[in-house]
């Protein structure tokens, strides 16, 4: 397996000096994370024995604990998931779509926090707008909401997925209604809807459309049964970057061959590009700093726990956990006796390990 940290250390100089006026600050962060993270030449951890006879103390490479490194934040990515099928109800789930024309991706690249603040905006506008207005619904939705930059090739290709359920909640009756079928809402009208927020937002903002810009959006919208795979799914790309190491294939000849699972056959293709343009690829997709990625909506708020928790009691629903609990953190252990290890201390540099002698 070929390490990313291997492929940054090999092309950041290139990469520095073909894209010098596209790097943002996110950008160089990023790439000093990921390039030191659980290297001997990082920071470290300062771990101490817990067994009173042997009290030995180890230097441990930190990880970077950076959302766009696929070594970091698994333990995180599994905990959302499960928080996530934790809060399921009895009802269909759909997973939507919202994606940007590509005439309007440089007018993104260049107001990125700004337009994706936007996306949000109109999409839980939308929903929420035909949740109400739907016959049988005609009450306060609940949704998650996903923000991806990248399309399977790792270009550059704003969308945003939603995973709505198919059911809501009557503010004045306290009725809980559902819908099933194919589609929740008819999805040209959810494009026509969403396209002319979206470019009223952008227009409200002194920001000009570009004139090739498209009258006809795409927005897809599909049943996916009790939502579990579809949240699995969208999990797993939450917080380890948009590249797994394992679909890094070659790295030769000043160039890195990775794979990805074509969309419309099912089946892995290769791409192969030069080594900066694959880190230009992967910095591409960094989101600006603070920006949540993930937001939810709706009875699925985050503040609405005791809400959920009442809907699951009334309508006798046991949520089922469709993956393992959740796995506890790595335990660290002593090389000497095999008893558990404390952190004590965190973020030593590496110049000044050098110079101290460890306890005994």
């Amino acid at each position: 397996m070929i390490l990313l940290s291997s492929i940054i250390e090999k092309f950041e100089e290139k990469f520095f000096n073909k894209y010098k006026t596209a790097v943002l600050p996110s950008h160089k962060k990023a790439l000093q994370a990921m390039k030191q993270c659980r290297k001997e030449s990082g920071p470290h951890m300062l771990a101490q024995c817990t067994n009173e006879n042997c009290r030995r103390h180890s230097y441990i490479p930190h990880s970077c604990g950076h959302r766009n490194c696929p070594h970091c934040q698994n333990h995180e990515s599994q905990q959302w998931i499960e928080n996530q099928l934790n809060k399921q109800l009895p009802a269909q789930y759909y997973l939507f779509t919202f994606t940007l024309p590509r005439q309007l991706r440089k007018l993104v690249w260049r107001n990125q926090k700004l337009i994706y603040s936007l996306m949000f905006q109109c999409v839980q506008e939308l929903l929420k707008t035909f949740t109400q207005n739907d016959k049988k619904l005609q009450g306060m939705a609940g949704f998650t909401t996903v923000m991806h930059t990248h399309s399977r090739e790792l270009g550059f290709h704003p969308h945003i997925h939603v995973v709505m359920v198919g059911g809501s909640i009557n503010r004045n009756s306290r009725l809980w209604r559902v819908k099933s079928g194919k589609y929740l809402f008819y999805y040209r009208a959810l494009a026509k809807v969403f396209r002319a927020k979206l470019l009223k937002a952008i227009v409200d903002h002194n920001l000009r459309v570009p004139k090739d810009c498209p009258k006809k959006w795409v927005v897809n919208c599909k049943n996916v049964g009790n939502g579990d795979k579809a949240l699995i799914y969208l999990g797993k790309y939450l917080y380890k970057g948009v590249i797994q190491e394992k679909d890094i294939l070659k790295c030769e000849n000043k160039m890195v061959t990775f794979r990805y699972i074509h969309s419309k056959t099912g089946k892995y293709q290769t791409r192969t590009v030069t080594g900066e343009y694959f880190l230009w690829l992967l910095m591409q997709h960094v989101l600006p700093k603070g920006f949540r990625r993930v937001r939810c909506y709706g009875f699925l708020h985050p503040c609405s726990k005791k809400l959920i928790k009442l809907l699951q009691l009334i309508l006798r629903f046991n949520p089922i956990m469709m993956v393992k609990q959740l796995k506890q953190r790595a335990k660290i252990t002593c090389k000497f006796c095999g008893a558990k290890m404390e952190i004590i201390r965190t973020m030593i540099p590496a110049a000044l390990i050098q110079r101290v002698s460890l306890p005994t």
